[in-house]
């Protein structure tokens, strides 16, 4: 089954690159500098993997819209997070894209270096049977979560960015049909990259 582009909508959440405001679990343990740059690099992968994505983009900033940075505005509507938390925020941004007469819609966040156009496609493909589906991390959270109707349950009553996040999620889902993804490694913290090849550049430079 075919992908109607005019249905379907990625939303991309990513945090205002601020020094010493993003990845500060990982910075405990490689600096602010180095977690920055790693920000940014984790940034330009989610574009890499998104910008020939053959739906609606949209990007929603923490802070302030930002003008002239790698998501081009002619590939990626610019918007800013609306709410209080992050599962305020999250169901907002659904609600507006239902609104607009989107009829599968899918979120993630920016900064999964092991996401791939083929796991994103897959998903959208997904959401033509199923009522819901979810991308699980290995952390306990989940990378992706895609619905083709609203359910404000599984925005609401979050510990988010614990373990539970999940299995909580999966709970509020469980009268529904959910497709579930493979689960992919989040970059939180050292640990997650310090044996990762592509991420060998940001350690142990000789000066």
């Amino acid at each position: 089954m075919s992908l109607k582009a005019a249905d379907s909508l990625l939303i991309i959440f990513t945090r205002n690159p601020e020094l010493g405001k993003v990845k500060t679990r990982l910075a405990k343990d490689v600096g602010d500098i180095t977690a920055f740059k790693i920000y940014n690099f984790l940034l330009e992968h989610t574009v890499s993997v998104t910008r020939n994505l053959a739906v609606s983009k949209e990007v929603y900033y923490s802070e302030i819209i930002a003008q002239n940075d790698i998501w081009k505005p002619e590939i990626y509507s610019k918007n800013l997070q609306q709410g209080k938390g992050l599962g305020e925020r999250m169901k907002n941004a659904f609600e507006k894209g239902f609104k607009n007469g989107y009829k599968n819609i899918i979120i993630i966040g920016s900064d999964l270096y092991d996401l791939k156009q083929e796991d994103l496609e897959k998903a959208f493909q997904l959401l033509q049977e199923k009522d819901a589906v979810i991308g699980p991390a290995t952390d306990g959270g989940y990378y992706l979560l895609g619905m083709n109707q609203l359910f404000p349950e599984v925005f609401q009553n979050k510990d988010w960015g614990t373990s539970s996040v999940l299995e909580d999620t999966l709970k509020d889902l469980k009268e529904k049909n959910i497709g579930l993804l493979e689960a992919r490694n989040d970059v939180d913290y050292y640990s997650d990259i310090k044996d990762h090849e592509d991420f060998q550049q940001f350690f142990n430079k000789k000066i």
